[in-house]
């Protein structure tokens, strides 16, 4: 016999989870002291169920293994699900167990709102933002709920699901062994009609100016060393979208740069002028398109692979839709097309190398009032080479960054793309640091994101996480702010107006985390020295961007990707 909290501590093991974040709470307390008991998972206790649900995101992304995270029921599930959304909306793996009242204090189908403390119906509240959302009904069915969730978490395009435990059940005893060594399901095939390789085929060999949009579906789907094959051996230059900054490294030959809303310009003009679009796990959502998709379509043919066939001709019409998971289909195409002559791309690589000098990105502000946040993410990259993962939070300064940081070859990029979260980085930091441990971390975030989730400071001194925090420091909500300005006539309330921030680099010491301020551009490099003298221990560098600077090019909202602000002007409102 074993006890059912006992079982579960023991089947995340045998899943391969090595860490589960939480926020005790009275309806998780037999989980929790079962881990303790069985000693083989570490438990990181956060200090918002929130932070810990982005903690497991980012344990997720980083390793194809499911991360976990728990709460009690009632506040603490309900605080889960902006993390919960968040890898359901990016295609993180992971699986959220909620404890739940004893079943006796269920209300059921009677005609009232709670009948136990606390009691809340985290099972439907979930269900939009998961693969799937169950509560488990009797201590015999737990193992198969265990497992399914497991398995559904990973399946096809990877995402989140939540099983909700009431307490009595995990105080039951089961009459079942040890969870036993699963036999592995088999790798996904492809199985793409021999008509769809000769229109790709036919496609590729009039092209003369290729170009592959890869997404962050080409990670979620463990095809990165496939995809790197692909393109290397056709030679096929690439574009990314935002989630997608990393999966070539900046140095990379084949690399063009970002697309999009906020993309490097001339990766814009790169895409508009291309003959030949192969989009890689990307969803071809507005920040990618802009509003004008017809503009996007064009005249090229525009090859989208994904697994999810709604994805495929849903903004963007007329593609050649190939549906199938991204690793199956690339191994398959090396060999379809690996081997065959194509056309000689050497005159489309200068043009766009020559687009890329025209548009340098630490150019497009300008002549900036202070330190110029593009040129600062190229210096930070500098500094960073050790580190080995950039945590972007959202706003202006994931833009910047997204523009303009150098991430290596063994590096990383995490964002919250989807759900647009603030407050994730410095969580999600905490899951990346343990998991990419010895090596440190960088946070990149904003004044406004980072209050979101502060309290962490004490999650990173506590687990001596080597967490390097920069703080793009605007003393505003800059994003919204640049929007007020283009479509509110510069009426800044709760952007600028009614918000302030603290002193952080103080905040960090009463956390007891050494800290530095850089006003000027003239202190940026002793700050970065600082930051990186002991590579081992946290540290919270506070960089001030001058309030009224924008992020550009922007895609004039209604215009076609190529026209962008400050040059062009919207014709539209958006709506982010």
């Amino acid at each position: 016999m074993l006890k059912a909290s006992d079982y579960i501590a023991r089947y995340l093991y045998h899943r391969d989870v090595r860490t589960v974040f939480e926020l005790s709470g009275g309806m998780i307390t037999h989980i929790l002291n079962s881990l303790y008991e069985f000693g083989k998972v570490r438990v990181v206790s956060v200090h918002h169920e929130q932070a810990g649900a982005f903690a497991a995101d980012a344990v997720g992304r980083l390793t194809g293994v499911p991360g976990v995270a728990m709460a009690t029921s009632g506040p603490g599930a309900t605080n889960l699900l902006t993390g919960i959304g968040s890898c359901y909306f990016d295609s993180s793996p992971a699986v959220f167990i909620t404890g739940q009242v004893n079943r006796h204090e269920l209300r059921g189908d009677k005609a009232i709102r709670q009948l136990g403390f606390q009691e809340t119906d985290i099972v439907s509240m979930a269900k939009p933002l998961t693969k799937a959302s169950w509560q488990v009904r009797t201590p015999e069915e737990l193992p198969e709920v265990l497992e399914r969730a497991f398995d559904l978490a990973l399946a096809g395009r990877p995402g989140p699901v939540l099983v909700d435990i009431p307490m009595d059940i995990q105080n039951s005893m089961l009459d079942i062994p040890e969870p036993r060594t699963r036999q592995l399901p088999p790798s996904p095939t492809s199985s793409i009609e021999a008509v769809v390789w000769s229109r790709f085929r036919a496609e590729l060999r009039v092209s003369k100016r290729p170009l592959v949009l890869v997404g962050a579906g080409v990670r979620a789907g463990k095809a990165i060393d496939a995809f790197h094959q692909f393109v290397e051996t056709i030679g096929l230059p690439v574009v990314n979208s935002l989630l997608a900054v990393d999966v070539m490294p900046y140095d990379h030959p084949l690399r063009v740069g970002m697309i999009g809303s906020y993309a490097n310009r001339w990766a814009n003009h790169a895409l508009a002028s291309s003959d030949l679009l192969v989009v890689l796990g990307s969803r071809l959502d507005i920040r990618q398109t802009g509003n004008d998709t017809t503009f996007f379509k064009g005249n090229r043919a525009i090859v989208h692979v994904d697994c999810e066939p709604g994805e495929v001709n849903n903004r963007v019409s007329n593609c050649i839709p190939i549906i199938s998971e991204l690793r199956p289909f690339l191994e398959t195409a090396l060999r379809e097309l690996g081997g065959e002559e194509h056309q000689d791309w050497t005159t489309w690589n200068r043009e766009i190398a020559s687009l890329r000098k025209k548009f340098d990105d630490r150019l497009e502000l300008g002549a900036t009032t202070g330190i110029n946040p593009n040129v600062f993410m190229h210096q930070l990259s500098a500094a960073s080479r050790q580190a080995a993962a950039y945590l972007v939070d959202v706003g202006q300064h994931q833009m910047w960054a997204a523009q303009s940081l150098e991430v290596g070859a063994s590096q990383r990029w995490l964002t919250s793309g989807g759900m647009g979260a603030m407050g994730f980085a410095l969580s999600a930091a905490v899951g990346a640091a343990i998991t990419l441990a010895p090596r440190a971390v960088v946070v990149i975030v904003g004044d406004g994101s980072l209050q979101c989730n502060l309290q962490e400071l004490q999650t990173v001194v506590r687990n001596r996480l080597p967490v390097k925090i920069v703080v793009i420091n605007n003393h505003c909500h800059g994003m919204v702010r640049q929007f007020q300005q283009s479509y509110f006539k510069e009426h800044y309330q709760s952007t600028l107006w009614g918000y302030d921030a603290p002193d952080f680099a103080r905040i960090a010491q009463a956390y007891g985390i050494r800290s530095f301020k850089v006003d000027n551009q003239d202190q940026v490099e002793a700050g970065l020295g600082r930051l990186w003298e002991d590579p081992d221990a946290p540290f919270l560098l506070d960089v001030t961007i001058d309030t009224f600077t924008n992020v550009y090019p922007k895609i004039a909202f209604g215009r076609p990707l190529t026209e962008m602000e400050p040059d062009s002007k919207p014709t539209a409102m958006e709506s982010t």
